[in-house]
């Protein structure tokens, strides 16, 4: 039988191993993919620490996945052999409660399929994945491109696109990181005036490249009374993890504003209740999204050019790739290649 490459974890906190494994069957419904690239998100920290519910060991991490079908499944219709495909998060659903059809992966009822966790995700040479979970990638991107559009692009994308804000609106994103460089060019391309917020001077050039039209920075400046003298933002996306962060900018947000979380704080917000009534602001939140919402991701990244900033590592190397990403250091997503 075949064999391919695979970076497994054999159980909660151990090691990442490089194995050989016979290469998966798709089962009836599913799909064999020959995977690319996988991008390495701060999310596989889960299937790495066992903090999660539901994983079962030994697991291939990984939901950030480009590649081509390589054999299909009895029963499948709509997808066939060397389509370009993506999977995020969204490992397929039994629909039975159809949480995962609207991308709520937390209170999923019955059957939690999520790539990476739940199921085997693209930390390997080949992957069998749902139909269901399957994105259709565009020829103008890169397997490199489109993987982290998957995660980092989809949940930001996604939050920006729900967010009630319209052309024209002034939009802050909080975090020029893994998600706020994302976050920046999506708000650009959206026709928002888009606002890069983060910590140094150093970073203002990045974000003005990136597409935002003003920048704050957040040790020498006053977030809120800045934001107020541009008019207040009707929308602030956090990407960042400092609560301390996120609470310096609540009182930049215009009447009617909201404060939109994909970063989750390390902290508890401190939020006055007069900011939320007297303004009729609102905080929310924003997961990533379904496999149509990545695909939407990956149309729309590839009709205005927005790009994920990547550093490539060989699947062999996953293990210093993880590190790398968990370091901070990374500009800004981390992917690995199999070569394929």
């Amino acid at each position: 039988m075949r064999k391919m490459r695979a970076i497994r974890i054999p159980n909660a906190k151990g090691p990442f191993q490089l194995v050989e494994l016979d290469i998966p069957e798709p089962v009836p419904g599913s799909v064999r993919i020959k995977v690319q690239a996988c991008g390495i998100c701060h999310s596989d920290e889960y299937a790495k620490e066992g903090s999660r519910p539901g994983i079962q060991y030994p697991r291939i991490p990984g939901h950030e996945i480009a590649g081509i079908i390589d054999a299909v499944g009895a029963g499948v219709a709509g997808w066939e052999v060397e389509q370009r495909v993506g999977v995020g998060w969204h490992g397929g659903h039994c629909g039975y409660c159809n949480s995962c059809r609207r991308g709520d992966f937390v209170t999923c009822s019955r059957d939690r399929q999520i790539t990476g966790l739940t199921r085997d995700g693209g930390y390997a040479d080949y992957m069998v994945a749902a139909a269901g979970a399957l994105a259709l990638i565009p020829n103008e991107l890169s397997a490199v491109e489109a993987g982290p559009l998957l995660c980092a692009g989809v949940t930001t994308f996604n939050a920006l696109r729900n967010s009630g804000a319209r052309p024209g609106d002034l939009v802050a994103i909080l975090g020029v990181g893994g998600l706020g460089h994302m976050g920046i060019q999506f708000s650009t391309k959206m026709g928002f005036d888009t606002v890069g917020i983060a910590r140094g001077k150093d970073k203002e050039p990045l974000a003005k490249k990136l597409g935002a039209k003003y920048y704050i920075d957040n040790e020498s400046q006053n977030v809120a009374s800045e934001l107020e003298k541009l008019g207040g933002a009707k929308v602030i996306l956090s990407t960042v993890t400092s609560g301390k962060a996120v609470n310096a900018v609540l009182g930049g947000l215009a009447i009617n504003g909201k404060l939109i979380l994909v970063g989750n704080p390390d902290q508890p917000l401190e939020v006055p209740a007069r900011l939320l009534i007297g303004g009729r602001r609102s905080i929310s939140g924003w997961p990533s999204g379904s496999p149509i919402d990545s695909q939407d991701t990956l149309a729309f990244s590839a009709q205005t050019g927005v790009r994920p900033m990547t550093e490539v590592f060989p699947l062999e190397r996953a293990a210093e790739a993880y590190e790398r990403m968990l370091s901070g250091k990374a500009r800004f997503r981390v992917v690995v290649t199999t070569g394929l």
